[in-house]
């Protein structure tokens, strides 16, 4: 039986702990949270014997084999360290680290421990995105990737984080490196990151405050973001965040040499797209058959997942917590490579550094776009 403990007994904790009670061979023993009733409040929702104010205590007493770390990302190093030093495989919700040389400290550190981590990107783990890679492992693409989009929208809304989050200018995400956008984008950078063949993607970002949050007086909260990314294998990929875009998309489009896919995040859905285009009008009447096929073939896995009692809004979570605890008992591959995690750390590193340094400039020197020609 595994021990888990879960740090930071906020919103996403419920997350966890209703995941970790749905999957066999583990228990919570302890939660923790520096304000106490946050931790009571947890514990009696989920029946947990222990509740701590104090990360060493709990780790002395409860001894957990995993614990999960659910507190703000600033504070995910520290805490994750002190975790791997006393033994714990960890769980750290995203964003990772603040930055890529925490990322790599983590990671160095649980291999020289013989311990394992991962990063709480579980929207890479819902049923449409495990069909995915099923596809892509059959060759559908007819080879590597050529081209990636990734689009992850965030609605403001009138939600009371965002209340405070505008009128709080000691917020915490106001600490971030990359502010509102570090705390969000990880899930979307992620999708890429997991298609990129190269090690050091060079990367073209501009972001910018939205008109609608300049309307409301703000100036330093980036909510628009476009990104261009090329990696050392010539695989290239837009991401797009924006707080204003409509319909909000949680998306990826993977283009192969041969054929290409598109993947919904709200929708559960998969849908393929052929390469091969129809003669003459056949171009105009077979696809959009084609198209209407796969939506009602979706459709119907979805629902037979719905009726089995496997279909929820945390499945992607559920899939992600139990693979990274059989990686524990089994010993098999940890379900977010670490090559992976540290993609995702640089890309975030070099997206936020070029956006900040553009802001920082006066409003007269900044340019719309910025161009850059590399030489091979």
């Amino acid at each position: 039986m595994l021990k888990v403990a879960i740090v930071g007994c906020g919103k996403i904790a419920d997350a966890h702990a209703a995941q970790i009670q749905r999957i066999g061979g583990a228990e919570i023993v302890a939660v923790c949270d520096t304000e106490p009733l946050m931790a009571r409040q947890l514990a009696e929702r989920y029946q947990v014997k222990q509740q701590f104010v104090d990360l060493e205590r709990l780790l002395s007493e409860a001894r957990p084999d995993v614990v999960h770390i659910t507190t703000p990302p600033e504070s995910h190093f520290t805490l994750t360290a002190m975790c791997l030093e006393q033994g714990c495989h960890v769980y750290v919700e995203k964003p990772f680290t603040l930055n890529y040389p925490e990322a790599q400290q983590l990671i160095a550190l649980a291999e020289q421990k013989g311990l394992k981590v991962t990063a709480g990107h579980d929207a890479q783990f819902g049923h449409a995105a495990r069909r995915m890679r099923e596809l892509v492992q059959s060759g559908y693409l007819g080879g590597d990737p050529v081209h990636l989009e990734s689009y992850y929208c965030y609605e403001l809304g009138d939600s009371s984080y965002v209340r405070a989050l505008l009128t709080d200018k000691q917020h915490w995400v106001r600490r971030l490196p990359g502010k509102l956008l570090h705390n969000i984008i990880s899930h979307g950078v992620a999708k890429v990151a997991e298609f990129l063949r190269g090690d050091s993607p060079q990367v073209i970002a501009h972001g910018f405050v939205s008109p609608f949050l300049q309307r409301m007086g703000e100036s330093e909260l980036v909510d628009e973001l476009r990104v261009i990314i090329h990696d050392e294998q010539d695989t290239t990929a837009y991401f797009t965040f924006s707080s204003q875009m409509r319909p909000v998309l949680h998306q990826l489009r993977v283009y192969g040499p041969k054929n290409g896919f598109v993947i919904d995040q709200d929708q559960e859905t998969l849908i393929r797209l052929s390469g091969k285009r129809g003669k003459s009008y056949l171009e105009k009447f077979v696809p959009p058959i084609e198209y209407s096929r796969q939506y009602l073939k979706n459709l119907s896995m979805n629902m037979s997942a719905f009726l089995k009692r496997d279909f929820h809004m945390s499945a992607g979570m559920y899939y992600l917590i139990e693979s990274f605890y059989r990686s524990i008992t089994q010993g098999t591959s940890v379900p977010i490579s670490y090559r992976e995690i540290l993609i995702i750390a640089k890309l975030m590193d070099d997206i936020f550094g070029q956006v900040n340094e553009r802001n920082e400039q006066p409003a007269s020197q900044r340019t719309a776009s910025r161009i850059k020609v590399v030489s091979r």
